[in-house]
Order: C-alpha cells, then structure tokens, then sequence
C-alpha cells in the first residue's frame, strides 16, 4: 500500500533518512571536507545539509508532483528541473553553514563550484526520495485486467484488489480506491475520478467521498449526523447537503439509532 506523503509518519521516515546520510557522508567527508575537521562535526555538518535538504526537496516535490501529474508532464522532465532550481537557495543556505564552521571555505571554494557541489547533492536526495516513495513497479503488472469498455478508473486497481469498487475517498493529493479485498492510493483529485467512474452506478456522498449503489448495506445515524455501512465493514460520511438527495435516490430510507444515540446500524437498502 502506498503511504500518504503528508503525513508526520512521512515527514518523519524521510527525515529520518536523511539525517541517517548525512551522517554516512560526515564519516567519508565528500568535496574534501574529510580534512576540514573532527568527525563529530563533519557528521553534524552533513547531517544539517541534508537535513535541509529534506525539508526543501520535501515540499518541492508534494507541492510540485500533482501539478505535474494533473498537466501531465513527465517526471524526467520537471524533476530534474526542480533541482537544478531548488538547488540555487540550496546553495546559499548550505555555503552560510559551512562558513559559521570553516570561515576559510569562502575563499576556497568559488559560489559556481559550490552550486555544482549542491546539484551533486540534490541529486543524492532526489534518488533518495525515489527509494523512500518508490512506485517503480511496472503498473502494467500491478493491473487486473478488465473489459475494453469498463470505466477508467477500474484500470487503476492492483490485481490484489479485483474489480469490485465499493467506493473512493480523498486524502490529501491522493484518492484511495476501496474493495473489499483492501485499498490503494492513487494520485489524483477527486473530481478526476469521478470522470473516470463512467457508467458506474453511485453518488457522491460528501465532498470527500464517491460511493457505489451496490455497495450500500445500511445507514448508520448518530444524533444528526449520518454514515453510509458499506460492505467490509467501511463506513462513509453523509454532508448535510448530500441528505435530500441520497434521500430521494432511496439511500437513507428509515436509518436505525441505537437507544443511546451511539448507532450501530445494519438495515439493508433495497
């Protein structure tokens, strides 16, 4: 299962390995920096610098991809790009680090050869991400196959999942497919799959939410808010202004509540 990216969990992994680098390079003391100092602070050096990087590559890439995605540029394109780009603030964020610990660097090496150093070692982070955030298996491999004239979105499932969509939910640039044999994220917004729902029967339940007709087994209420069961135990918010609507599909007829208000509901739809 793919993670969300904008996640503390995310952050925290990429980080992590970035400080976890950053601590290898200190030991080798890459661009003669070796000679530079003790291994303490060469390690603490490297470790900041890729530090920073992590964080500037962080938010380039989860501000940049689904743009690229939804324009649907090439990642061979626009990544490089990026980091010959980033590389530049990079540059003078990294060369300020290294002379509050070696004032003599400024005159040893020149602003062009530390922005080539800097592209150097953006490029280390961008591969690094590439592991962290991999998605490099063949989607040809990944897919069920399917009917020539099934929807599109049907084409985005994992093998693993089958074909039986039961509804999709937004989280944050991604949209998650849900079956009952589990869920995948996809990266694309929710009213990019809800073109490629074709001529599947459900409705959008909630801004976040698309559910599938044949997947609806009950309403579920809890004071004045309402859910939809699904199968697999999934259960989907219901907004207030979705109420009449799904109302008027026949979605919520006579939803059951519990006699404490907490409801457990389990009234099939016909």
């Amino acid at each position: 299962m793919i993670e969300t990216p904008n996640t503390g969990r995310a952050w925290a992994t990429e980080l992590a390995a970035c400080l976890g680098v950053g601590a290898v390079l200190g030991v080798f003391g890459p661009f003669g920096s070796f000679f530079n100092d003790v291994l303490i602070v060469r390690v603490a050096y490297w470790a900041g610098v890729f530090l920073v990087c992590g964080l500037a590559f962080g938010l380039a890439f989860r501000l940049l991809a689904p743009r690229a995605h939804r324009a649907g540029v090439p990642a061979w394109a626009w990544i490089p790009a990026m980091a010959l780009v980033v590389a530049i603030p990079l540059a003078g964020v990294t060369r300020l680090m290294a002379a509050a610990l070696w004032p003599g660097i400024r005159q040893s090496v020149g602003p062009i050869e530390w922005y080539g150093q800097t592209v150097l070692v953006s490029l280390a982070y961008v591969a690094l991400y590439g592991v962290l955030r991999g998605r490099a298996a063949p989607a040809a491999a990944l897919r069920a196959e399917v009917e020539p004239d099934a929807p599109r979105i049907l084409r985005r499932l994992p093998s693993r999942l089958g074909q039986d969509l039961l509804c999709l939910s937004m989280e944050d640039h991604y949209v998650r497919l849900h079956t009952v044999q589990g869920s995948a994220l996809v990266l694309m917004s929710l009213s990019q799959a809800l073109e490629e729902v074709g001529g599947l029967e459900g409705l959008q339940v909630h801004r976040s939410w698309w559910v599938a007709r044949k997947a609806v087994e009950g309403v579920v209420e809890d004071g004045r808010k309402l859910r939809i069961r699904l199968k697999g135990g999934i259960e989907a918010p219901v907004s207030r202004a979705s109420v009449a609507r799904l109302r008027a599909a026949g979605w919520l007829d006579d939803p059951v509540a519990g006699a404490s208000g907490a409801v457990a509901a389990g009234l099939r739809v016909p």
